[in-house]
């Protein structure tokens, strides 16, 4: 019988070399496989005496076990070497900084909403605000607009079916303008107030967008001229851009609700716009029936109003040429404002 000590010095030194799991349990087969040889040995014990093949049978076992251990060992370290080069490939440098949320910013539209705001309110200007669903007869009606009137066919709108309490057209509003009525009548003079907020109108294309924002004026007094109009609008629009430079014009134009009105354009004294008349505003002096429409006396008092597109002046603010970037939610473009 060869010596068992031999054979287990043997394996141990076999395993030992072995970075493979594949290869060491190869390897185990020459020593514990069917053909192995601690199994040709286990063969060999019927030819022994009872008490010799006792005797051989317990260090045939002894040495299995010896083998068996170390084989144990050996699997147990090529794992453990499989794992850390697993996880050195896997690794996370716990030093980097953590993955924070992205931050949110005001979108430029609504940051012209709120500067807007501020340089009024800073003249003493209330801030107003209504139901984009409206009536027709605040949305034209009293506003010198009635059924058929030609300008109408200027503001296409979207009617809605049903009618209110009593049975007027029901639309969402063209234009902030209504907001003027609505607080004419809450409110006693001296009032002033602007009106921002959304409007909607079947338009649709690199200037024009069905739904957009405007902003009115309104400026109701017993001696309210339009030369108070030319200060407070000339005033707003060098404030907003901040260029005491910038001319303005008001020209003579036709809106149903203002009698004289005027369109209101303005020149930069640089940049890409230079030397060119935009157009920005309608304006007017407040038109007798309208002021009537409001529950007060045109004998007594006047007044001038006004209304501008937000995006109109957001885009010029920041020299955008495409409206419909401001509604596309590309953050390509909104990161600009961050």
């Amino acid at each position: 019988m060869t010596d068992l000590h031999d054979i287990v010095a043997e394996a141990l030194a076999a395993f030992a070399g072995i970075e493979d799991a594949d290869e060491l349990e190869r390897v185990k087969a020459r020593y514990l496989g069917k053909s192995g040889r601690l199994t040709e040995s286990l063969k060999g014990l019927g030819k022994l005496t009872p008490e010799a093949r006792r005797d051989a049978g317990a260090r045939i076992n002894a040495a299995k076990e010896a083998i068996e251990a170390a084989l144990a060992e050996r699997r147990e370290a090529i794992a453990l070497a499989r794992l850390e080069a697993k996880l050195a490939e896997e690794s996370l440098d716990v030093t980097l900084p953590g993955r924070r949320r992205g931050r949110g910013a005001i979108h430029p539209v609504v940051r012209t909403w709120q500067r807007v705001e501020a340089i009024f309110r800073s003249i003493g200007f209330d801030v107003a605000d209504g139901p984009e669903i409206e009536t027709d007869w605040y949305n034209f009606t009293a506003l010198n607009n009635p059924e058929n009137h030609p300008a109408r066919s200027m503001q296409d709108t979207f009617y809605i079916e049903d009618k209110d309490s009593t049975g007027l057209n029901l639309l969402l509003r063209t234009h902030t303008s209504p907001m003027q009525v609505r607080y004419a009548c809450q409110h006693t003079p001296p009032i002033k107030v602007i009106a921002p907020g959304r409007t909607y109108r079947v338009d649709s294309d690199a200037t024009h967008s069905p739904m957009f924002h405007q902003v009115e004026g309104l400026w109701i007094d017993e001696h309210i001229s339009f030369a108070d109009l030319k200060g407070v609008h000339t005033d707003f629009l060098r404030r907003f851009f901040e260029s005491d430079d910038l001319q303005v014009r008001f020209r003579p134009s036709f809106f149903p609700f203002t009698e004289p009105s005027a369109e209101i354009d303005m020149m930069f004294p640089s940049g890409p716009n230079k030397g060119k008349w935009l157009e920005i505003s309608g304006s007017g002096q407040v038109h007798p029936k309208v002021v009537r429409n409001f529950g007060l006396d045109p004998e007594r008092y006047i007044g001038f109003a006004f209304g501008c597109g937000l995006e109109r002046l957001t885009m010029l603010r920041y020299g955008i040429g495409d409206l419909r970037l401001f509604f596309d939610g590309d953050l390509r473009f909104l990161r600009q404002f961050a």
